[in-house]
């Protein structure tokens, strides 16, 4: 049996469902909230890549105030962008293609500042204490992340352009 929806025509919503809460499940091991986690996956998962909150609560059974705070965080993660539908006053929420090169750009900035907080602690601890050289360490390790994220991210660029024009 099908279903038509904007989230994929024609498609079997057991299908779907079975994707959003798997991926989702994987999401949340490594980490992102439960209910964020099942938005993005029903993002990915729809053939327009958005969905209105009222699509979403009712795809995944959930109350407007749970889509509400999920898009919110995955919001603040530059994961998904808010738009207004056509004519409307309804808010649409959108995956983009780039999204993980978005949500890696960004925690760049993060490193970058937990690379501060460790440079003033190897300062402050001393270098040459245990503590400041296993901060020192770490510093390293952030800054060698660094790096290779950059790099990483400029042969993704390239990769992407050659695979999907």
């Amino acid at each position: 049996m099908t279903e038509e929806s904007p989230g994929g025509e024609g498609r079997d919503p057991e299908v779907v469902s079975r994707f959003v809460e798997g991926f989702a499940a994987q999401l949340v091991e490594a980490g992102m909230q439960r209910m964020p986690a099942r938005i993005f996956a029903a993002l990915l998962a729809s053939d327009a890549g958005a969905l209105t909150s009222a699509e979403l609560g009712e795809q995944l059974k959930v109350s407007p105030a749970a889509v509400s705070g999920g898009v919110r965080y995955l919001s603040q993660q530059h994961m998904v962008s808010r738009e207004r539908e056509p004519g409307s006053r309804r808010e649409r929420y959108r995956v983009h293609s780039d999204q993980w090169y978005e949500a890696l750009t960004n925690r760049e900035a993060v490193i970058k500042r937990w690379e501060a907080a460790l440079g003033e602690g190897v300062a402050g601890l001393g270098a040459d204490t245990p503590a400041g050289r296993r901060l020192a360490e770490t510093l390293a390790f952030f800054e060698f992340v660094d790096g290779e994220i950059a790099a990483m991210m400029e042969r993704w660029r390239v990769h992407r352009e050659e695979r999907f024009g």
